[in-house]
């Protein structure tokens, strides 16, 4: 067993998907989650400016006695995760392959959506997963850069006509594609579940990265034995790189407990480099 807390990032309240689903799988751990909302989106990055986020975030995060860090970020997982474990000594996990393989594994028509980033988008690493798992998929994938600024400004619930209209503009080839499977390739889109399953039709089966990702952590700690204590009490604790009120009030509808009092601002610019562990 391990009682140490694991380490969760993201652009912004996207990694929520992550830390909610952890909640339910692993009510014992504590996590420690930080939000770069100071700097939100990642998707319309270069690589190298997301290598450098990605690095000052896992910095950051480095400063407590973790024992493995989440990448809670479609965008990071697929274009910077090889190259962050190739750096850090502690297990650095990603979102993108566990999705993939779920979808890969459930399609029946092998028609498969995959909705993310541009930056995710370009990177090709969805396809290239979903193919190891099932070589006759045919994948269609659609850049949404508007849902990430939209969720971070609240604009998730059905019936926003303003998200209801970027969702139909963003969804309506992949439907007219026929598919039965839609990846939701940036964690941030789980908060779009309503609006997403709603205009594709119960017809099509949505897959979570941040579900997925969070399953693939649970399983991964439990095979390392490295699940805390039954004793062990659960805990978060939430850090964030710009004001923490709109945070604090979009996370708490989201996981449906006040986080208020729990989320502290942080200078995550001064983590360039890998500081000392607390």
């Amino acid at each position: 067993m391990d009682n140490r807390p694991i380490g969760v990032f993201d652009s912004g309240l996207g990694g929520l998907t992550v830390v909610r689903e952890l909640m339910h799988l692993l009510p014992r751990e504590r996590i420690i989650y930080l939000g770069d909302t100071g700097r939100v989106p990642y998707g319309g990055r270069s690589r190298e400016t997301i290598l450098k986020y990605a690095r000052q975030d896992i910095n950051f995060l480095s400063t407590f006695d973790l024992k493995a860090i989440m990448i809670a970020c479609g965008t990071v997982s697929t274009t910077a995760l090889d190259t962050v474990r190739s750096e850090y000594a502690l297990p650095i996990f990603g979102v993108a392959e566990s999705a993939a393989k779920e979808a890969a594994e459930i399609t029946k028509n092998n028609k498969i959506g995959l909705i993310g980033t541009t930056a995710s988008i370009q990177s090709g690493a969805y396809e290239r997963f979903i193919h190891q798992y099932n070589k006759e998929a045919n994948i269609y994938g659609v850049a949404c850069p508007l849902f990430v600024p939209l969720v971070e400004n609240g604009r998730f619930q059905k019936g926003d006509p303003v998200i209801e209209i970027v969702a139909a503009e963003y969804l309506d080839p992949l439907k007219k594609r026929g598919i039965d499977t839609l990846v939701l390739g940036c964690t941030h889109y789980p908060l779009l579940d309503g609006v997403i399953s709603g205009f594709m039709g119960r017809g099509v089966t949505l897959v979570s990265t941040g579900t997925q990702g969070a399953r693939f952590l649970a399983e991964k700690l439990s095979q390392k034995d490295a699940l805390a204590a039954e004793n062990a009490e659960g805990s978060r604790h939430y850090y964030v790189t710009d004001s923490t009120e709109n945070f604090s009030r979009l996370a708490s509808i989201f996981l449906g407990c006040p986080v208020s009092g729990l989320v502290e601002q942080v200078s995550i610019e001064s983590y360039d480099r890998p500081h000392l562990q607390k």
